[in-house]
């Protein structure tokens, strides 16, 4: 048996499928009736929506059977979500990755598999839709496409549990969705002794913007920096519009000390991007670093009172030099 690996955006991935906060709660019709269409549709006895977690993958729908979970080292999901279509197994005792499994060898006595690829709207891979034969099967181009079909469906559910936690104007993570997945990230941080990092950016003179040029100038200068926050920091990293002009970056992996480099070209890009648009105002910000302290803050919250206040100390410094 070979069992799957952990992606490459593994950290980030599992924050992703947290912040979803769909993990170990009861079945709803939404997926269900993807699962039994699957069912009926294949003809096979087992149809899942599977979510893969750190150490299992556990089942939003089932049909067909009994348990809830089973451990992601024998997960034959574990391995589909490693590639971007429908992943087929037309013998699992035929198959190197999956012949001594004891889902293969004992209950469900596993011999065909089918699984797509469940995309959450970052695109990060979060489980499949997967069909389950209990004999060696094959399937046709038409049925592959079937399966992708009824992925695809499932992903616009998950896509409409995250609206809730997505900001509308610029598509970051609102302060909802950034708590979810913030406390999730600092959590392991913790736990494997890593650095965290927040920043807490303000826009300077937003309401003169809103006031002198109009609400949509002021929407404009949200969306823009929004925008550069995301071009600009990593993939990785939890950008966020906690709400108004306010915004934030958690950084893992990384200390206060090593961001001088990265904030000077944000610094950078934000001048560059104002000289180049032909405007009366100019994208200008205030920012608070502080590094995670399991000393001094408990949690998030406490991280993010720090962050907040030495925004305003940088925001006093800032209206201090420009009356200079």
């Amino acid at each position: 048996m070979i069992r799957p690996k952990p992606t490459s955006d593994e950290a980030a991935r599992l924050a992703t499928l947290q912040a979803l906060k769909v993990l170990d709660t009861p079945p709803e019709e939404r997926f269900d009736r993807f699962t039994r269409l699957a069912r009926r549709m294949f003809g096979v006895p087992i149809a899942l929506v599977s979510l893969v977690d750190a150490d299992r993958q556990w089942f939003k729908s089932r049909q067909g059977l009994e348990a809830s979970e089973t451990p992601r080292e024998i997960s034959f999901c574990g391995h589909a979500i490693h590639g971007s279509d429908v992943m087929v197994v037309p013998d699992a005792e035929r198959d190197e990755r999956f012949a001594d499994n004891p889902l293969v060898t004992h209950d469900p006595s596993i011999r065909f598999y089918a699984g797509y690829p469940l995309s959450a709207p970052d695109g990060r891979k979060i489980g499949t839709v997967c069909i389950i034969d209990r004999e060696p099967r094959q399937l046709d181009d038409d049925d592959v496409g079937v399966l992708r079909d009824l992925g695809q469906m499932v992903e616009r559910e998950f896509a409409a549990l995250e609206l809730a936690t997505m900001d509308g104007l610029t598509a970051l993570s609102n302060r909802r969705g950034f708590e979810m997945i913030a406390q999730k990230a600092l959590a392991m941080c913790q736990q494997h002794e890593r650095a965290a990092t927040l920043l807490f950016f303000d826009l300077d003179r937003f309401k003169a913007i809103n006031d002198e040029h109009g609400h949509a100038a002021g929407d404009e200068a949200l969306v823009e920096m929004g925008e550069l926050l995301r071009t600009c920091f990593r993939k990785s990293d939890v950008i966020a519009r906690l709400g108004g002009d306010e915004f934030c970056v958690l950084l893992t992996g990384a200390s206060g000390a090593a961001l001088k480099r990265p904030l000077m070209h944000f610094d950078e890009r934000v001048r560059a991007h104002s000289a180049r648009t032909e405007r009366s105002w100019a994208l200008e910000y205030s920012v608070g670093l502080v590094s995670f302290d399991p000393s001094r803050h408990a949690g998030l919250a406490d991280l993010l009172r720090d962050a907040d206040r030495l925004m305003y100390e940088n925001k006093r410094e800032r209206r201090s030099a420009r009356v200079c």
